[in-house]
């Protein structure tokens, strides 16, 4: 069978037509899954580069969290203990007249303690007066204060000399948290 020239032209024509609709639809569906695969692999990439980067960073977290929990652990050993204010009250005033004692210091007398409490911490102040015949015993009392665990800070210090003997007094603090502390009496019932 031998096709017209007006045929080959409508076939040729016809050819175009569809080349014109596979060029406007199949060419941009195929730019779209082309774009979409180098977005993925972009992703991939950027989270590929995220994943490298906290691998990279672990041993420094690792090292920021031993250094806060050693942190924590220092302050936890510098803090009193108790369960009412009296009891934190009392470990201040045994751990000063302990070290008083241990250092062969005479206490005189002791005040009642004072509290502050601010920002979940709670700050009790004890005053204690004291004698002693050496004044060695007020330098290692010092010491001793300085490197005792739970800490005492000394915030008032004054000492007296008349004949053979000091006489003075010294003011410390403690601390403790007020989280979970019955903060009085009435509390308890």
């Amino acid at each position: 069978m031998q096709i017209s020239s007006r045929e080959r032209n409508i076939l040729i024509l016809a050819g175009l037509v569809a080349a014109i609709f596979i060029a406007t639809s199949i060419f941009p569906a195929i730019g779209d899954v082309y774009q979409g695969r180098e977005d993925s692999l972009d992703s991939l990439r950027l989270d590929i580069e995220r994943e490298q980067r906290l691998i990279a960073n672990t041993a420094d977290w690792r090292e920021r969290r031993v250094s806060v929990e050693l942190a924590m652990a220092e302050l936890e050993a510098q803090t009193f203990d108790g369960e009412t204010v009296p009891i934190v009250e009392a470990n201040i005033q045994s751990a000063l007249s302990l070290h008083a004692r241990d250092s062969g210091i005479t206490v005189s007398s002791t005040r009642l303690a004072e509290t502050l409490e601010t920002d979940g911490w709670l700050l009790i102040s004890q005053e204690m007066s004291y004698r002693t015949t050496d004044q060695a015993n007020t330098v290692a009392f010092l010491e001793k204060l300085e490197q005792s665990l739970p800490r005492l800070r000394v915030t008032d210090f004054n000492v007296n000399r008349s004949r053979n003997q000091y006489s003075g007094s010294i003011t410390v603090v403690g601390f403790t948290r007020s989280e979970g502390l019955l903060l009085n009496e009435a509390e308890e019932q």
